[in-house]
C-alpha cells in the first residue's frame, strides 16, 4: 500500500507541474529557452526538458529554430491546429516579433480554408497602453478586413465567386463597403498592388495592413496583419506599409519562395 501511495502522490506532482507549465506559457507573449522555464518554475532541468518534449509530441508546444519554446495558439484558444499550420506559426514568429518591435503594433498572422472562413493562427501584441488586440478565435468577416481581402484576392476564381454568392454584406461600421461590385473593384486592387488596407471597417478607430505570405510552391500560404489605433496609422501609413510587405516577402523566403 506504502508503494502504490508513492506512485500516486509521483503521477500527481506530474501533472500539477504539467499544468503549471501550460500556465506559465500560456503568459508568456514571446518564445521561452528551456534555462528561461527552469529557471522561472524551478523546475530540475531533466524534468523541464522531459515536460516540454511532451507537450511538443502532443502538439500543445512549438520549438522555433533558436531551441525556443512556444504554447501553440490553437492550444489556448481551443480551435483544431492542422498540422501543416505549426511549421508556418514557427517559421513565421521571429519576423512578427521583430515586425512588433519595428512598428509598435500588434501583428497577426491569419489563413483561409476552402469555404473562406479566416482563421488566426498566432499574434505578437503592442506594447502601447492604447493598442489593438483580438481573441484569434474572434469571428472575422473576410470582405470587410484587410487579412480577409489579402485572402480572397489570391483564393482561385470559383472559390472567390461561391464566396461572394453566398456571403452576407453586413455594415460593421459606417466606413464598411457593402457593395459587391466596390468588392470586386478593392479585390482586384489588392492583386494588383499587392496588400490590402482596412480602414475602420470593421472596428472603428482601427486601421489594418496586411501583406499576401508565399509558399514554396508560389501559392498564398497565409496573410500578415497589421493592427493600428487609426490615429497612429494617419501618422506613419506609408511606413506602416513598408514594413507590412517586407516582413511578408521576409517570410515568404524563408518558407522557400522564390519570384
Amino acid at each position: 500500500m506504502g508503494v502504490l501511495f508513492t506512485y500516486m502522490n509521483s503521477e500527481i506532482k506530474s501533472a500539477g507541474r504539467i499544468l503549471d507549465l501550460l500556465e506559465y506559457m500560456a503568459s508568456r507573449r514571446e518564445a521561452v529557452p528551456l534555462a528561461q522555464i527552469v529557471r522561472d518554475l524551478s523546475f530540475p532541468k531533466s524534468s523541464a526538458h522531459g515536460l516540454v518534449q511532451t507537450l511538443a509530441a502532443r502538439g500543445h508546444v512549438v520549438q522555433d529554430d533558436v531551441g525556443r519554446y512556444m504554447l501553440v495558439e490553437a492550444s489556448r484558444h481551443g480551435f483544431p491546429f492542422r498540422r501543416h499550420e505549426e511549421p508556418l506559426v514557427v517559421v513565421a514568429k521571429p519576423f512578427m516579433e521583430k515586425l512588433r518591435d519595428e512598428s509598435g503594433e500588434t501583428i497577426l498572422l491569419a489563413t483561409m480554408n476552402a469555404h473562406c472562413d479566416i482563421r488566426r493562427l498566432a499574434k505578437c501584441v503592442s506594447r502601447h497602453r492604447v493598442r489593438y488586440d483580438v481573441n484569434l478565435d474572434a469571428a472575422i468577416a473576410a470582405y470587410c478586413t484587410a487579412t480577409g481581402r489579402v485572402l480572397l484576392a489570391f483564393t482561385p476564381k470559383e472559390t472567390l465567386e461561391h464566396y461572394l454568392s453566398r456571403v452576407q454584406l453586413l455594415s460593421y461600421t459606417r466606413y464598411t463597403v457593402t457593395d459587391i461590385e466596390r468588392i470586386r473593384d478593392v479585390l482586384t486592387k489588392v492583386r494588383r498592388d499587392g496588400y490590402a488596407l482596412n480602414d475602420q471597417e470593421f472596428v472603428t478607430g482601427s486601421t489594418g495592413i496586411a501583406a499576401p505570405i508565399f509558399d514554396g510552391t508560389g501559392a498564398v500560404a497565409a496573410a500578415l496583419n497589421l493592427g493600428v489605433p487609426t490615429v497612429r496609422y494617419n501618422e506613419q501609413r506609408e511606413g506602416f506599409l513598408l514594413m507590412v510587405r517586407s516582413a511578408a516577402d521576409d517570410i515568404s523566403r524563408a518558407l522557400g519562395y522564390r519570384r
